[in-house]
């Protein structure tokens, strides 16, 4: 690998990493995973030898490949790449790195684009799930320009938006984990929930704080995420992932009521670190938990009427809308989000 390895760096949604196909790097994991390491500068929590920005939400991977199977255009498996520790883990979907697959895999040539707009239907490894995204091909070619802006993200950019497809339990293998809309663990209330993220529920009151903290303040109360942390711990197990403690999943969702005319607000650990915005299969699950009756985010949210709801889930940077269709039962059927990305470089990494 001296001579480089070629890769794509883009911003899809509000994180930002290296795009892969999967031939380019090694099929032994081990090896892969060392190049990676060495890719992004880790472990260093400055990544000053890399390409890592020194946060979690800059320290990402996408591995891309042609699909074997009927209907489903490419391959994606998502890869963590831990900032201050040496481990690369596939524990968890990003829906924001997918953001960038659809125009990755075009312009690498794994799909034919269309002229005008053109459906990239993806496989997520990581959960055996489908999402379809919807990328801008004016005259055949991926265009990033546009109108389009996401809270997180400075400018504007062309539209994305995705659907996804049965995510429900792709990580736990069950919505609901625990076979319950509330559990108490730790002496608190949770819902512990997996739509597309593996997600811990929790409300901002029955821990002490108001909800709308800055991320930096609740990332140095050292109380508060020492009570999280073994709120996960305890979780672990229940939602059927075993011993988290080297994992980045679940990740820890704490709602309270909107402020600014959302669903609901939220504040969210990644496990470690409170994210300055929120992930999209996380913020699908937290809308999820929003229309769950006897969920510990259901009276805290603004859940709308009809059959399909707008649900904005507001953020330390904004907010993210989810919209969900549900059928006339009142169940949930399918979720989409607009995303937006940009290709920022294309060439040669060198580990």
């Amino acid at each position: 690998m001296s001579d480089g390895v070629r890769c794509m760096w883009m911003r899809g949604g509000t994180s930002k990493g290296g795009y892969f196909l999967e031939q380019d790097l090694p099929a032994d994991v081990g090896e892969r995973n060392a190049i990676l390491l060495n890719v992004m500068g880790a472990p260093d929590p400055r990544q000053i030898d890399g390409m890592g920005g020194g946060d979690p939400l800059t320290s990402k991977v996408a591995l891309v490949s042609p699909s074997e199977i009927s209907g489903i255009d490419v391959d994606y498996l998502f890869l963590q790449v831990c900032v201050d520790q040496p481990i690369v883990t596939d524990g968890q979907n990003c829906g924001n790195i997918l953001a960038g697959v659809g125009p990755f895999a075009i312009e690498r040539g794994l799909v034919t684009a269309r002229n005008g707009t053109t459906p990239v239907t993806i496989r997520m490894r990581n959960s055996d799930q489908v999402a379809v995204a919807t990328v801008s091909t004016p005259d055949g070619k991926v265009n990033y320009a546009g109108d389009a802006q996401i809270d997180g993200v400075a400018g504007t950019s062309a539209a994305l938006p995705i659907v996804f497809r049965d995510t429900a339990g792709a990580s736990c293998g069950a919505l609901l984990p625990s076979g319950h809309p509330l559990d108490v663990i730790e002496n608190i209330a949770v819902t512990m929930i997996d739509n597309g993220m593996p997600c811990i529920v929790m409300r901002a009151e029955d821990l002490g704080i108001d909800g709308d903290e800055r991320p930096e303040v609740l990332e140095q109360n050292g109380r508060l995420r020492d009570r999280l942390e073994g709120i996960r711990l305890a979780c672990g197990s229940k939602m059927n992932l075993g011993d988290v403690r080297k994992k980045s999943i679940p990740k820890l969702a704490i709602v309270s009521r909107p402020r600014k005319n959302g669903a609901i607000l939220t504040r969210t650990f990644i496990p470690h670190r409170c994210h300055k915005a929120i992930g999209v299969l996380g913020a699908v699950s937290v809308a999820t938990a929003c229309l769950m009756e006897g969920s510990t985010a259901y009276d805290n949210a603004d859940r709308g009427s009809g059959l399909t709801r707008h649900l904005s889930i507001e953020h330390p940077t904004g907010q993210m809308t989810v919209v969900a269709t549900l059928d006339s039962k009142g169940t949930l059927q399918e979720t989409a989000i607009l995303r937006t990305a940009r290709k920022l470089m294309d060439g040669l990494v060198y580990p």
